[in-house]
Parts: structure tokens; sequence; C-alpha cells
């Protein structure tokens, strides 16, 4: 009977100090402080954001502790299911949600940066709504139409870049022609097909309305 005794008194005593340590373990765990493995960009052009970002980080960790060390709420695994721990818990999910959405921005800047694209145009991204590859594809496209001029008129032997892109253009719509930069009968021939095709006077010399819907 006294064995008996002292074996249940032991397992008591097992489970009061296992219960202390996981307290303990909990309370200054070094997962406690947020972390991410994500790359985020941290020059990123809206640095009020950058700094929102580590405030919200701050205010989280300092709410799992006071919630931990106050009400014995772990919000981040959380034992109990009491109306007490749901609002904390809800609380702390609703920071947790500001946090990953501060970086879910950041961590797509870096991407469109290691991309190639600037700050600047990031920023003209985000307010426009356009994509990386449509911006790319809408200032290649500015270039090529730089290099027209309308009060040039198109000699046939003529060779240049604007010839060679308008080719490149053609072929890439299903109409075939030597990619050589030259303005040929060839050349000529499969603008006038395209001139058609889409509607326009079917002269096969190259103009702003041609032009326009070549590369629209």
């Amino acid at each position: 009977m006294k064995q008996l005794i002292i074996f249940l008194l032991l397992i008591i005593a097992f489970i009061i100090g296992y219960g202390k340590y996981s307290q303990y373990k909990r309370y200054n765990s070094p997962n406690v402080d947020y972390k991410t493995d994500k790359k985020i960009d941290l020059e990123y052009h809206n640095q009020e954001l950058v700094l929102n970002y580590y405030k919200a980080i701050e205010d989280l960790n300092s709410y799992v502790m006071m919630q931990w060390s106050t009400n014995g709420i772990d919000v981040r695994t959380p034992e109990d299911d009491n109306e007490e721990t749901k609002i904390a818990v809800k609380k702390y999910s609703n920071k947790l949600a500001t946090i990953k959405y501060y970086e879910s921005k950041l961590e797509k800047s870096i991407s469109l940066k290691n991309k190639g694209a600037s700050n600047k145009e990031i920023k003209f991204l985000e307010q426009t709504g356009t994509d990386l590859q449509s911006h790319l594809k809408s200032i290649a496209i500015k270039k090529i139409k730089s290099m027209f001029d309308p009060k040039e008129k198109m000699i046939y032997g003529q060779k240049n870049a604007l010839i060679f892109e308008v080719q490149k253009r053609l072929i890439s719509k299903g109409i075939i022609v030597v990619n050589d930069g030259l303005y040929k009968i060839e050349t000529l021939n499969a603008i006038k097909t395209f001139e058609e095709k889409n509607n326009l006077y079917p002269d096969g010399i190259l103009d702003v309305l041609t032009l326009d819907a070549l590369f629209k």
C-alpha cells in the first residue's frame, strides 16, 4: 500500500513537473518570434510599407507573449476552446494576415526585380494593374513604332531594323516571308496579305494604320 502511494505521488510529481516544463518551454521558445523564409524586397519603392511590415511583426510577437504571460493562452497552438481563447486566436489570425499581406507585396516586388523591373516600373505596374510581360511588350512595341516616320516612303530594296521587325511580326501571324530586313516584292506581298486580312487598303506599303494593326 505504501509503495502504491509513493508510486502515485511520483506520477503526480512528474505530471506537475512536466506541465511546468512545457509551460516554460512554450514561454521561452525561440519560435515565439515570427520569422519568414520568403525572399522579400527591403528596397521596395514604398518604404512606409516596409516599416509597417516590421511594425506588424513586432505587434504580433508582443501579442503572442502578452496572451501567454497574462492569460495563459498560446494563440499559435491553443489547447482550450473557450470564448476567450477563440477571441484571442481570431485577433492573432488577423494580425498574421496583415503580415502575410505585406509579405506578398514585398515577395512579388523582389520577383519582378529579378526579372529586370525597377522600383519605378513596379510602382507603375501596381497602379495600373498591368503585368510585367504586358508592360515589357508595350515598351518593345513603342520602340519599334518610334522607328517609323510617316513622311518617309518605303523604297524598294531598302533595308533597316523596322522592316526586320515587321517581317518578324508577319511571320508570327502565319504569313510567310524571309526575315532579312529587306523591303522587296516578297515583303510587299506579305504586308499586302496582312492588310487584306485586316480590312485595310492592300497596297503593301507600311503606314500608320497597318503598323498599328500589326502590333496591337
